[in-house]
């Protein structure tokens, strides 16, 4: 190991801070706004969640900012850039609108369904840190197209779609700023005096909405308000979370497996992105420290798995060391103690936030396309179906259950486990057009358990045998184990 002076702060530092803020900024004030409009109060959110999220953020950064150094000291480098860190932008999404929506619509009390939140997410953490022993294996053995469609499912219907909806309640408005995110976002076009899109579109967004009357001036008044004092403090929720997600909350297992798997995949990738940037730093430290940093985050109230961030290459091209990473950390802390955070969340329109979520679902399904070979989409797009049963089931089926029955029996079940739905359909579709017949019809076994101890298609976790589900599953996996006969010889592949 040689000694070398990696410096605490250098000047362009300064530009790798904002960018990471910014990016972390967008995802705090998105939290704040989502969670406020689905029915969490204020009390949750700022006093609880936010700042249990900035503990995690801060931790995450010193630890990434102490292997920064690491490596430094071990290369004897000083151009060393620390990995960016903060909250998962599509994890986000799936913990809002598939772990923290479900559990306030099925429990009604804010309060279980932000201890069930506390579980979901620890156990997120779990295995993330297990990842960081079996993440190749999975990954190895997971089809990319499948655990892509089935996201892209839940960021077509829940996140680009219902955004989309909303994005029109202030039709001036958000149309104004949809235009703004999408040559900006999409076209990459730069925006006046170099000011990033999203943050240009967010204040042409919230100027047009108070100046034509479409919010109320009562709402500063309200941001104002929210500027306190919000303590970090020590909660043991998550027990008692535990405890109902064993319960009547297991069906939620369905969603966390997938995404957690996703989660240490994303980290793996990031990592060694940077890799192929110069900085090699190791992996599976990378995805214990982010595994760690969630389970903290979980003890002061935090809902939300953290990651390495893909913008770690930004930072890397900025020349930033590891200054950048232990502002950020700090910044978020004050913001969220301070009432900043929650200030933005209530002065600024939900129809300003929503195209930048229609963004997030847009860049999510082309990402899906993008990161899988051409031949397969259609696992892609079979990956997606389910989750348009599943928004139709939560969004409709206890106001109107007449109604969706009326439109098809199936809608219920098979929203029920849509992600695993989503992820066996899609491996099953990846095999067979790899003509891997054998492999397919092990995953038409797993579908089969699925259903039969009631991850799928069944509203909480029972065994039945006599599922009509698992027999369906079952007999495709005989049919498939035919076809690997039949086509033996034809493909040896298989």
């Amino acid at each position: 190991m040689q000694s070398v002076h990696y410096p605490l702060f250098k000047r362009e530092d300064l530009d790798g801070f904002f960018a990471l803020f910014q990016n972390n900024l967008a995802n705090f004030v998105i939290i704040t706004i989502t969670m406020l409009a689905m029915g969490y109060p204020a009390s949750i959110v700022y006093g609880k969640v936010i700042p249990g999220i900035a503990i995690a953020v801060l931790f995450g950064n010193l630890y990434y900012a102490h292997m920064a150094k690491k490596l430094a000291q071990k290369e004897g480098r000083t151009d060393v850039t620390a990995l960016a860190y903060g909250v998962s932008t599509p994890v986000m999404f799936i913990y809002l609108f598939g772990v923290l929506k479900p559990a306030l619509t099925i429990t009604g009390d804010p309060e279980l369904a932000w201890k069930i939140g506390l579980a979901a997410c620890f156990l997120g953490g779990v295995i993330e840190i297990l990842g960081s022993f079996i993440g190749k294996w999975v990954h190895s053995r997971l089809p990319r197209a499948a655990m892509m469609g089935a996201l892209a499912g839940v960021a077509f219907a829940f996140i680009g779609g219902e955004l989309f909806f909303r994005t029109y309640e202030m039709p001036v408005v958000g149309l104004i700023v949809l235009t703004i995110i999408l040559i900006g976002l999409i076209t990459k076009k730069p925006m006046p005096f170099k000011i990033p899109a999203s943050l240009f579109a967010i204040v042409i967004g919230t100027f047009l909405a108070y100046s034509i009357g479409s919010s109320s001036p009562a709402q500063i008044k309200e941001g104002f308000s929210a500027f306190g004092f919000y303590l970090p403090l020590p909660t043991f929720g998550v027990f008692h979370g535990l405890q109902l997600l064993s319960s009547e909350m297991m069906g939620l297992l369905a969603i966390l497996l997938p995404i957690s798997i996703y989660n240490f995949i994303e980290t793996m990738n990031n990592v060694e992105a940077m890799a192929s940037a110069g900085d090699r730093y190791n992996v599976q430290e990378a995805q214990a420290a982010d595994g760690t940093g969630t389970i903290i985050g979980t003890f002061f109230g935090g809902v939300f798995p953290t990651t390495v961030y893909i913008a770690s290459i930004g930072s890397k091209w900025m020349n930033a060391g590891r200054g950048y990473s232990i502002l950020n950390g700090f910044v978020f802390l004050f913001a969220s103690m301070f009432g900043i955070i929650a200030a933005m969340a209530s002065i600024i329109p939900v129809p300003v936030i929503a195209p930048i979520l229609v963004f997030v679902g847009i860049s999510m399904i082309s990402q899906a396309f993008d990161s899988v070979e051409n031949k397969h989409y259609p696992a892609v797009v079979i990956a997606m179906f389910p989750y348009f049963a599943n928004y139709i089931m939560t969004r409709f089926n206890i106001a109107a259950g007449e109604v969706v029955s009326n439109l098809s029996q199936a809608i219920v079940p098979l929203g029920q486990g849509a992600m695993f739905t989503g992820l066996v359909w899609g491996s099953i579709l990846v095999c067979l057009i790899d003509e891997q017949y054998k492999r397919a019809s092990v995953f038409a076994i797993i579908a089969a358990a699925l259903s039969a101890s009631g991850f799928m298609h069944a509203p909480r976790l029972a065994l039945n045998l006599s599922s009509e589900y698992a027999l369906g599953y079952v007999l495709v996996a005989v049919m498939l184990m035919g076809f690997h006969f039949l086509y033996a010889k034809k493909s040896p592949s298989a």
